[in-house]
């Protein structure tokens, strides 16, 4: 297989970003500086940055992440992340982020290329959150909602928005701008108590609880991928 195909399914990198890698001289193919099209198997010594890379298993992992988790691997401040309730010798990394209160569907995966996919916006992925909020719900706000806000880094893209209960929301999002819904339903004058995503493109919790996560079954990373 090519080289920047081989980095890819060793998980360290999308095919776009191994063409990066190899073309600044980081990789390394038996001894001599990597060609991008160059055609390489799991018996050549592929180094990056001098540490030998090995093709793994892809694993596409379903968390329901719990509130006061951190979505990252590691924590400067030792609070408990995602890789703690995610303990396999694979190293998975989060598609996207919730933030450290919010919580519910969250993947995570080794496929490189398939995680740059599924958070390019270009593909348009369906994000569905549920809010508890404080303030008044109304079918104005809602309007606007689903025409687009004005935040500090932009308008916001349309979006699907209709009110649940008295103080619950739900807002399906194609975007994945930082701390977005929260900032969104801010703006509109309804601060955040609660969040939870409840889907992921065609992906559901089904019955997992928090802190608790299973494999992707073969027809969903295709709905998936297929969704993106």
């Amino acid at each position: 297989m090519r080289l920047n195909a081989y980095l890819a399914k060793s998980g360290v990198a999308s095919r776009r970003g191994a063409d990066v890698l190899i073309k600044s001289g980081r990789v390394t193919v038996n001894g001599k500086t990597g060609e991008l099209n160059a055609q390489v198997s799991d018996k050549d010594l592929i180094l990056l940055d001098g540490k030998a890379i090995k093709l793994q298993k892809f694993r596409h992992i379903l968390l329901n992440k719990p509130t006061g988790t951190v979505t990252t691997l590691k924590d400067p401040e030792g609070r408990r992340t995602v890789k703690d309730l995610v303990d396999i010798p694979e190293r998975v990394v989060p598609i996207g982020r919730l933030d450290y209160n919010t919580t519910g569907v969250l993947l995570l995966t080794n496929d490189g290329e398939m995680a740059n996919k599924l958070m390019h916006p270009r593909y348009g992925v369906e994000k569905v959150y549920e809010a508890e909020v404080e303030g008044t719900i109304t079918s104005e706000i809602l309007n606007k909602l689903s025409i687009g806000v004005r935040l500090e880094d932009g308008v916001t893209a349309p979006a699907k928005a209709r009110q649940l209960t008295e103080s619950r929301v739900e807002l399906i999002v194609h975007e994945g701008r930082n701390h977005q819904v929260r900032r969104m339903l801010e703006s509109v004058g309804l601060p955040v108590k609660k969040l939870h995503r409840s889907r992921y493109g065609p992906i559901l919790l089904g019955g997992l609880k928090p802190g608790q996560w299973r494999n992707l079954e073969a027809v969903e990373i295709k709905n998936l991928t297929d969704n993106g």
